[in-house]
C-alpha cells in the first residue's frame, strides 16, 4: 500500500498564500467502478490542497472511505488492484485540503481530512466541502443539542451535521439544503452522497467558490468538480458552472437544477483568477491564463514610466508566467526565461530561521545570474501576502548582480484577511494591511512595487464589482458576520492588539467586543 509522507506548513513559491480545498465527485448509472475517475479528478486539482487527501466510494450499501496526509500519491502498478479492490462503487467523492480551520498538527489535519461522514438512525450522508464557515460557534451549539456526541474538528463537520440535522427533522433534500444555505455564514461549495443513492452538489448564496458540472461523452457518467481541469483529465464535457444558491441533483436523465435562493448576490472569489485556479481552468467561457495575460497588459498601461526604465522581464514561476506574457506583448520588452522551478524539489517543511527559509527557496527556484547581471528587471508576481517569499527572491536577484528590481503584481494590495477559504486570516500576517506600496518596496528590497488596480482586475475578468468577492482588497465582505468581525478586529489591530489566532476562530466570534480588549 502506498504510504504518503506527512507534511506541515509550507512556503508556496509563486504567490505566498495557502490555499483551501478542491472537491470532485462522480456517478455512473451503469454501476461501473468510478474510482479511476475519482483518482484522476483529485490529481488534476492537487494544487488546491497539499496537506491531505481523501476518497470515498459507495456501492449502494456501504461507504468506503480512505483518508491520508500529503499529496494524492502516484499509483504504481502493483498497487492498482489494491486501490480498486478497496474502493468499490458507482458513486464517489473526493477532496484535497489545506487547513483553513481547526488545528494544524498531523493528528488534527488527518481528523479533518475529507470526505466527512455523518449518520443518525437510518440516515447517512457523505460530503466533500470547499470553503470556510464563519459562524461556527453558534452552529456548534445547535448541532450539539441534537447530537451530544458531536466533536468539532473543522468547519466541514459543521456543514455535514447541520445538513444531517435538517434531514433528521424529516425535510426533503432541497428543503434541508436551503436551510443550510440560510444558516451558514461563509463560503461553501459542497458535493454529497446520501444513503439512498442521491448524488448532489450545491453552492452558497454568493457563489464564492467555484463548482462546475460535466458528463462523459457516452452519457453514462456525471460529475461535479471545483475546476474544469478535472473534467478534462477524465475526458468529460463541461456543462455549466453552478449558480449561487443552486442545488443540483443527478439522475439517469442528467442534471436537475433547483435555484433555492432567488436573486442571490454573486461574489465569486477574485483570487481564483490571480492565483488559485490552474491556468488551463475555465471560468465563464474564459481560460484563466488568458485573464492573467490581460492582467500583465494592464500593468504595462498603468505604470508606463516604470516599464520604460526596464531592460528585461522576469517572472516568479509559475503563477507569474502568464501575466509575464501579457507584459511582454504589451511592452515589447524581452521576457527572459531565467527563473525556473525545480520540478522535483517538492519538500515542504516548516521553516523557522531566515537562513533556512532562503536555502529552501534557493533550491526550489533557479535564477540564471549571468542573464541578470547589470539589468533593470520587471519582476512579475501574482500577489504579495506576507512578503517573506518575495523578499528572499529579490535578495537572490541582487546577489546575481541585478541593477534594479521593479515588482509588477497582478493582484491589488491585500489589506484585509480572508474569511472564505484562503489561510490569510489575520491582519498581522498581511504586509499590505498597514504598509503602503512604497513601504512594502523598502521592506522587501525592491525599487518599486506596482499593484494592478482593482478596476483593471475586475475588467480583465469580464465580471463587474457586483459579481466578485474583493473583500481582501477593498474591505467589503459579502456576508454580514464576516464584515462585522473584520471591522472590529481591524480597529483592535490598528490600536496595537496582537492577534492570537484566525479571526473567525476567536472565542465567541459572533460578538467581538472591541472596547473590552486592551492592546497587548
Amino acid at each position: 500500500m502506498i504510504k504518503p509522507i506527512s507534511i506541515y506548513f509550507f512556503i508556496e513559491i509563486g504567490g505566498g498564500s495557502e490555499i483551501g480545498c478542491g472537491v470532485f465527485g462522480v456517478i455512473n448509472f451503469r454501476k461501473k467502478s468510478i474510482f479511476s475517475y475519482l483518482y484522476w479528478g483529485l490529481r488534476a486539482q492537487n494544487h488546491r490542497g497539499h496537506q491531505s487527501h481523501g476518497f470515498l466510494t459507495y456501492n449502494g450499501e456501504q461507504f468506503h472511505p480512505y483518508r491520508h496526509l500529503d499529496l494524492v500519491p502516484t499509483l504504481h502498478s502493483n498497487a492498482l488492484h489494491e486501490w480498486f479492490g478497496s474502493h468499490p462503487g458507482h458513486i464517489g467523492i473526493g477532496n484535497v485540503r489545506y487547513t483553513t480551520s481547526g488545528k494544524c498538527d498531523d493528528v488534527s489535519i488527518l481528523q479533518g481530512t475529507q470526505p466527512i461522514l455523518g449518520s443518525v438512525n437510518k440516515l447517512k450522508i457523505a460530503l466533500s466541502f470547499n470553503g470556510n464557515i464563519v459562524n461556527t460557534s453558534k452552529l456548534r451549539k445547535e448541532v450539539n443539542r441534537f447530537f451530544p456526541d458531536f466533536k468539532y474538528t473543522c468547519d466541514s463537520d459543521i456543514v455535514c451535521y447541520k445538513l444531517l440535522l435538517e434531514l433528521k427533522k424529516g425535510k426533503s433534500l432541497p428543503s434541508a439544503v436551503k436551510t443550510c444555505m440560510l444558516s451558514l455564514d461563509g463560503a461553501f461549495s459542497v458535493i454529497g452522497i446520501t444513503g439512498d443513492n442521491q448524488f448532489f452538489a450545491f453552492k452558497d448564496p454568493h457563489g464564492i467558490k467555484p463548482l462546475c458540472a460535466g458528463h462523459s461523452p457516452d452519457g453514462e457518467t456525471f460529475s461535479f468538480s471545483s475546476e474544469t481541469v478535472c473534467l478534462d483529465i477524465n475526458g468529460f464535457i463541461r456543462d455549466f458552472e453552478l449558480e449561487p444558491g443552486e442545488l443540483v441533483t443527478v439522475t439517469e436523465s442528467g442534471f436537475n437544477r433547483d435555484q433555492l435562493i432567488k436573486n442571490p448576490k454573486k461574489a465569486f472569489c477574485a483570487f481564483e483568477y490571480a492565483y488559485f485556479a490552474r491556468p488551463d481552468a475555465q471560468f465563464n467561457d474564459q481560460f484563466v491564463y488568458e485573464i492573467r495575460e490581460e492582467f500583465g497588459r494592464n500593468l504595462v498601461k498603468e505604470f508606463p514610466e516604470i516599464v520604460a526604465d526596464a531592460d528585461l522581464i522576469l517572472s516568479v514561476p509559475e503563477t507569474g508566467d502568464d501575466p509575464a506574457m501579457g507584459v511582454h506583448e504589451e511592452s515589447n520588452i524581452r521576457w527572459e526565461r531565467a527563473s525556473r522551478r525545480h520540478r522535483y524539489v517538492t519538500e515542504r517543511a516548516f521553516i523557522l530561521l531566515n537562513k533556512e527559509r532562503f536555502t529552501t527557496i534557493d533550491r526550489k527556484i533557479n535564477i540564471l545570474g549571468s542573464k541578470m547581471d547589470g539589468k533593470r528587471v520587471l519582476l512579475i508576481e501574482d500577489s504579495i501576502v506576507r512578503g517573506d517569499t518575495t523578499k528572499v527572491i529579490i535578495e537572490k536577484l541582487h546577489k546575481s548582480g541585478v541593477k534594479k528590481v521593479y515588482m509588477l503584481v497582478t493582484f491589488p494590495r491585500i489589506i484585509g484577511p480572508c474569511f472564505y477559504g484562503i489561510d490569510m486570516s489575520t491582519y498581522s500576517q498581511l504586509i499590505g494591511s498597514n504598509h503602503t506600496s512604497k513601504e512594502i518596496a523598502k521592506i522587501i528590497g525592491a525599487d518599486a512595487v506596482c499593484y494592478q488596480s482593482i478596476e483593471g482586475l475586475v475588467k480583465a475578468t469580464g465580471q463587474n464589482y457586483n459579481q466578485l468577492c474583493l473583500a481582501c482588497i477593498n474591505g467589503k465582505y459579502p456576508t454580514p458576520l464576516a464584515q462585522k468581525m473584520a471591522d472590529d478586529m481591524k480597529k483592535k489591530f490598528l490600536n496595537g492588539y496582537k492577534e492570537k489566532c484566525r479571526i473567525y476562530e476567536t472565542e465567541k466570534n459572533e460578538d467581538i467586543n472591541v472596547k473590552s480588549d486592551k492592546p497587548n
